[in-house]
């Protein structure tokens, strides 16, 4: 037995293709001009076609990826190949207008001055050359500086004109790096009035930002290379679906991703699950998975991921969660009825998602941050998209009495925007539980 989800959908709403009336303003850097690479971009929005700003982004050229950035402004650094590009520098309003500016800029080779380690600032984590994962530990001291007591420390990343500072000789502290190459700036100021700097080559290679997991957490990875998987029409849709799933090596990032192929007509949605345990006891859960989304995605209303828990009471809580394309944003599930006589609702948060403005062919880091009581109050804490925290913050009731076995599962589900077929692949699903 599987309860219905209704997906909330208003036919009218059209893809709105990007338009003229209030693009975004860009300081910087200026059409026409040469730029050096990293660059920093600087750009905001007021509205677009009228309505509040939701979300704004950039790509470079043609590529499919556009790095988004919840907010109303841009200010943020650029890697770019040396010669003439195209970037492209966009918003959306939060009723899914996008608006852009191109600006035309040529990137000439950077050739930053090597500055000598300071041998009075000493890091101890990390190592020059390292490859760490984010958030990092930064362990320095400097007890002098330039001959005199070292009255202040701090850090910054690359370029960047922001140093955090700790008014001690010492720093051991927890700090946050989005993924790749950087440069760890670390500082000590004596109180001559001398500066003494020692960088640091890192690479980071885990999310930032990214959800915090309890060493005591269970854990079951690659859920979506299981047997067992079963997929249906969901009934409780306006329309109809039929859908097929296969093992792929390819688009994949761990060697084998579970493609979906959902076609449907009449705004149909097509429903995909898995059991992957019996545990009644755990309360608190983290849904972590990649998500690639192949062109063309005109079609895609919702991405729905979920899962599903059987409570030592014998009633199930639905932990319901999806990017609603309709109306632009996260929702969630709530039990608006009764465990005997549910009323099973999706409620709209106030964070921005629309799974048609995702960048096609490309891998995208979704997770999903929740808990429960033994009443099946279930508290949507937070959703990281592409390692940027959108907070849910919102308790609800969502528990039914299905008369299920114990169980955990998991749902995924593709719903369609009138007529078409859409094709999603999903990669190394981890449940977490504790």
């Amino acid at each position: 037995m599987k309860i219905c989800k209704f997906a909330l959908f208003s036919a009218s709403l059209p893809l709105l293709a990007a338009t003229a009336f209030a693009n975004p303003t860009v300081s910087g850097p200026a059409n026409g001009s040469t730029v050096s690479s990293p660059f920093t971009l600087s750009a905001n929005a007021s509205s677009c076609s009228s309505a509040p700003i939701a979300a704004m982004g950039y790509s470079l050229d043609n590529s499919p990826t556009t790095t988004i950035v919840y907010g109303a402004s841009v200010n943020a650094s650029v890697t770019a190949s040396t010669g003439a590009h195209t970037l492209h520098v966009k918003s959306w309003g939060n009723q899914g207008a996008s608006c852009v500016t191109d600006v035309a800029i040529t990137v000439t080779t950077a050739t930053a001055p090597t500055l000598p380690a300071s041998p009075e600032v000493s890091v101890s984590s990390p190592s020059s050359g390292a490859s760490v994962t984010s958030p990092l530990t930064l362990s320095a001291s400097a007890p002098t500086c330039t001959g005199g007591s070292t009255s202040a420390m701090g850090y910054s990343f690359d370029s960047s004109s922001s140093t955090t500072i700790v008014y001690a000789n010492y720093i051991n502290t927890s700090i946050s790096a989005p993924d790749g190459a950087h440069t760890l700036h670390v500082k000590a100021w004596g109180s001559g009035g001398g500066s003494c700097v020692t960088d640091e080559a890192i690479n980071v290679t885990g999310p930032a930002l990214g959800a915090i997991i309890p060493s005591s957490a269970l854990k079951v990875a690659n859920i979506d290379t299981l047997s067992g998987w079963i997929d249906a029409n969901d009934s409780g849709a306006q329309g109809s679906s039929s859908g097929a799933m296969s093992l792929v090596a390819s688009p994949s990032l761990t060697g084998t991703a579970r493609m979906f192929v959902a076609s449907y007509t009449n705004n149909g949605d097509e429903r995909y699950w898995v059991s992957f345990g019996d545990d009644n006891v755990s309360t608190n859960f983290l849904y972590d998975t990649w998500i690639y989304i192949q062109s063309p995605s005109t079609t895609l209303a919702n991405i729905e991921m979920d899962t599903n828990q059987t409570m030592p009471n014998g009633q199930t809580a639905i932990f319901g969660f999806q990017c609603d394309g309709w109306n632009n944003t996260w929702d969630y599930t709530a039990n608006k009825g009764t465990p005997q006589n549910p009323v099973d609702t999706w409620v709209r948060s106030n964070q921005y998602c629309n799974p048609r403005q995702w960048s096609i062919n490309t891998w995208h880091h979704v997770q999903v941050s929740y808990s429960r009581d033994n009443s099946g109050n279930i508290d949507y804490q937070s959703v990281w998209l592409d390692d940027l925290q959108q907070n849910i913050n919102a308790t609800v009731n969502s528990a039914f009495a299905l008369g299920w076995a114990p169980s955990l599962l998991t749902n995924f589900q593709i719903d369609g925007m009138g007529n078409g077929q859409a094709t999603v692949y999903i990669d190394n699903l981890t449940i977490y539980r504790w």
